[in-house]
């Protein structure tokens, strides 16, 4: 008789890990919840919501009466995620902390505590996602250590699993998933991967786990919850005052706390201001950051970026890209935008150059450009620098046009 595997699942105290260990519990497996505590924190009121995160991921695997773990990654996410964080923000970006704390912290050392210290087979978790492997084929993945070398044995045959979205379009997280490595993906099993969000709280409800269903949606990054953005990162960082520039005449509009404070896009809070400026750009050696006077001004939009060297699921980039060096695709660098057909150019350090199809509001140093062809989600790169903005190129053109002019106007008549 077949040993009965056993699947370490991790468990937030939100309705879809709670549904994923009850669909794993159904299905046979010998199940074990684990809970991650990653920040030491309160709330505004006082309240740690971790504890009360904690508490409803233990009721739950009570009532499907399977063993319950927390482990404690604050120390791990305090050097691995947020001080990248903090990094950032000093350098003029915007990170994501949510694809970081998957890459470092979930499919990192909780998939290794899972496989290496819970003796588990597989490690599930709740998020709206699919990979290539069917659940069977997850068990036969035998932990291998990475190679020594840089790079693979090429005669090495090789079956990379992949990933894609998940049936729920609206909910698909593998935007989230993008930077995690093949190894964890390997031996993850995602029991989400065909269902609906509806369907997910109708099996909550049928499973009786109310205390969950009652919870808001967790939104935006974990540790701030509700607070102001602004006020938490000054917490950390020293303020850096400078001056809101106009793009379009260089006019000084008002002052701000940092340029770390804001992002690309956003409203700048401006006193005095009747109108709604907006943020175009950052100048992190004078302080300067460059706003516009309208929500879409030129200033805003972009066709192209370059990335740190890529991050691609299966580990090597497609076929197609090694070949030709240039691969048509669909890119995105925000959960739930839609969509933007792009051209990628690989380059020789593993960085990609993406060319969009038609330029994007607010593309953001620091942010990750995911990639999809079709439902697989081929991996990001987190993004460094960027192409010129539709108000420089046509600032370009109008002095071009004027220079030509001069030279037509200077230009001496031949005599007849």
């Amino acid at each position: 008789m077949a040993l009965i595997k056993h699947v370490v699942c991790a468990m937030s105290g939100g309705v879809d890990s709670s549904v994923a260990a009850l669909l794993l519990k159904r299905r046979g497996y010998n199940v074990t919840g684990v809970f991650m505590k990653n920040w030491d924190s309160l709330d505004e009121k006082g309240v740690c919501t971790t504890e009360k995160d904690c508490e409803d991921a233990y009721r739950v695997c009570q009532s499907l009466d399977v063993p319950f773990h927390q482990v404690s990654y604050v120390k791990e996410y305090w050097h691995e995620v947020f001080s990248n964080l903090l990094k950032e923000y000093e350098r003029g970006r915007t990170p994501n902390p949510d694809i970081l704390c998957n890459k470092h912290i979930k499919f990192n050392h909780f998939h290794k505590y899972a496989i290496d210290t819970l003796g588990s087979d597989a490690m599930a978790t709740g998020h709206y996602a699919r990979t290539s492997q069917e659940d069977d084929e997850v068990f036969e993945q035998a932990h291998t250590a990475p190679p020594t070398t840089l790079f693979r044995d090429r005669f090495e045959i090789r079956n990379p699993v992949k990933l894609y979205k998940g049936a729920d379009l609206l909910k698909d997280q593998t935007f989230f998933l993008s930077q995690i490595p093949q190894q964890a993906l390997r031996q993850t099993m995602f029991p989400l991967a065909g269902l609906t969000k509806e369907f997910v709280k109708k099996m909550a409800a049928e499973a009786g786990f109310h205390h969950v269903l009652k919870k808001k949606e967790s939104m935006g990054i974990c540790f701030i919850g509700e607070r102001n953005f602004e006020n938490f990162i000054l917490e950390y960082l020293e303020p850096k005052p400078g001056n809101f520039v106009s793009i379009e005449d260089g006019t000084v509009m008002g002052t701000h706390k940092g340029w770390f404070t804001l992002t690309l896009g956003q409203r700048a809070r401006i006193g005095g201001q009747r109108d709604a400026w907006f943020v175009v750009d950052k100048d992190i050696v004078t302080g300067d950051v460059f706003v516009a006077p309208t929500t879409n001004h030129p200033a805003l939009f972009r066709d192209t970026v370059r990335t740190e060297r890529f991050h691609w699921v299966t580990e090597d980039p497609p076929p197609e890209l090694v070949r030709t060096q240039m691969m048509d695709c669909h890119f995105r660098f925000i959960h739930q935008m839609p969509l933007v057909a792009c051209t990628v150019t690989l380059n020789m350090d593993g960085s990609v150059w993406i060319l969009l199809s038609q330029p994007v509001r607010a593309l953001t140093p620091g942010q990750f450009a995911v990639l999809y062809k079709g439902d697989e989600c081929l991996g990001s790169g987190k993004i460094t620098q960027l192409g010129p903005s539709e108000f420089t190129l046509q600032k370009g053109r109008e002095r071009m046009v004027a220079a030509f002019q001069r030279k037509e106007q200077s230009t001496p008549e031949p005599d007849s």
